[in-house]
């Protein structure tokens, strides 16, 4: 399945690691300092600008050269970047047929102690072809963007079992379509503070406040935004294999164009590693987030529902599935438009198998669709194809 290039907006969950600055990597990396590869990819895309009526069908020859770095610059300092570059041709595409991406990613993570560490991430994409597309744009249009985010998390041990760490996430998007940038090119800006205590060693309670602003590049006085959040939630590793995550509270969201609200914030997940190679995790959330059409909508409140699975058949073989179920309500404008409902579904299988180290092979289906009482914002898309890719 492909990796989605647009993350939900105005959701904050920071998952670097509190304990050690060491993230595990691919084992094709591992050991080395640079890792090179290359992937080759066939699919067919039955609506490749996501469009209600008359959808663009094409198949798409992509190719995928990227770079990996991974080095221990001492014992306590971690440091890896990549480089990807993906060059897809489209048989039946209106105007350009070859289209490039790129994407930059960083990361470095100093450990003071085994308590306390700072660790900060960026990604910077130009993205030619995005996977995930915006409901309710005109037909056939572009919708390549540029997008960064910045993580940032900073942990310190104040005891064994009480720890405070401060957190910040900085996103900015920009299209490149003039009509979609002057409408929703904008930026989310958020920073939090978060206590943990260890109860037990499997039970951990934490506390959380975060504070969020949503600025928009074009028409700000009618669109952008600013939020408090209070939070309290638990993780409890039940057994080696079973993981509970819970974090809930509420958001005060103050909007300059229109009212404000406050509205339920919540985070619940559970991952299952039921074998070597194979897990099941699910989860849910409930937040506020931005919509494509900011004339008519302020925002849209979104419930998340989602499960993943991956299942080593062995013969070095692996299945994987995702399916994501998102009923939500988009806000309308008072005056402008009504609420509207809309449920969105995200549906994905896989098949990889692993000729070797260096080698895999992949085949893949994934489909999509928004179901909406806007009728404008419908529409559905499948995607199949087949990846080979080699490290080295």
């Amino acid at each position: 399945m492909k990796r989605r290039c647009l993350r939900p907006l105005g959701i904050f969950i920071l998952v670097l690691p509190a304990m050690a600055v060491y993230a595990p990597i691919p084992e094709q990396e591992q050991g080395k300092l640079l890792t090179a590869s290359v992937g080759a990819s066939l699919y067919h895309d039955s609506n490749l600008f996501a469009a209600r009526t008359g959808p663009v069908s094409t198949f798409v020859h992509e190719l995928t050269p990227s770079l990996n770095l991974n080095a221990s610059v001492s014992d306590q300092t971690f440091l890896s970047a990549s480089y990807k570059l993906t060059l897809d041709y489209f048989d039946d595409r209106p105007g350009q047929k070859l289209v490039l991406s790129h994407d930059f990613d960083a990361r470095l993570a100093h450990s003071f102690s085994p308590g306390s560490t700072v660790d900060f991430n960026d990604e910077y994409q130009i993205q030619g072809n995005p996977q995930s597309l915006l409901a309710g744009v005109p037909v056939n249009t572009d919708q390549s963007f540029k997008r960064n985010q910045f993580d940032g998390r900073g942990t310190m041990a104040l005891s064994e079992r009480t720890s405070v760490a401060v957190k910040a996430r900085l996103i900015d998007y920009a299209y490149n379509n003039v009509t979609l940038a002057n409408s929703i090119d904008h930026s989310e800006n958020l920073v939090g503070l978060e206590g943990t205590f260890e109860v037990q060693p499997q039970i951990k309670l934490n506390a959380d406040y975060r504070y969020q602003t949503v600025d928009y590049r074009t028409d700000g006085a009618a669109n952008n935004k600013h939020s408090n959040f209070f939070l309290g939630g638990l993780s409890y590793a039940a057994a080696r294999k079973l993981t509970l995550t819970l974090t809930a509270g509420a958001e005060n969201r103050q909007r300059d164009g229109a009212g404000n609200v406050t509205a339920p914030s919540i985070e619940l997940s559970a991952k299952y590693d039921y074998a070597q190679g194979s897990y099941l995790s699910a989860g849910y959330s409930y937040d506020l987030e931005e919509t494509s059409n900011v004339v008519l909508y302020t925002d849209e409140k979104v419930n998340r529902f989602f499960v993943n699975v991956q299942h080593a058949l062995g013969g070095s073989l692996t299945a994987s599935g995702s399916m994501e179920i998102l009923p939500s309500q988009l806000q309308g404008r008072a005056g402008v438009s009504p609420d509207r409902s809309e449920t969105t579904d995200r549906f994905g299988l896989g098949l990889t198998w692993l000729a070797e180290k260096n080698w895999s092979v992949s085949a893949t289906y994934d489909y999509d669709r928004v179901s909406s009482s806007d009728v404008t914002r419908e529409y559905s898309r499948n995607r199949v194809g087949l990846n080979a890719r080699y490290s080295y």
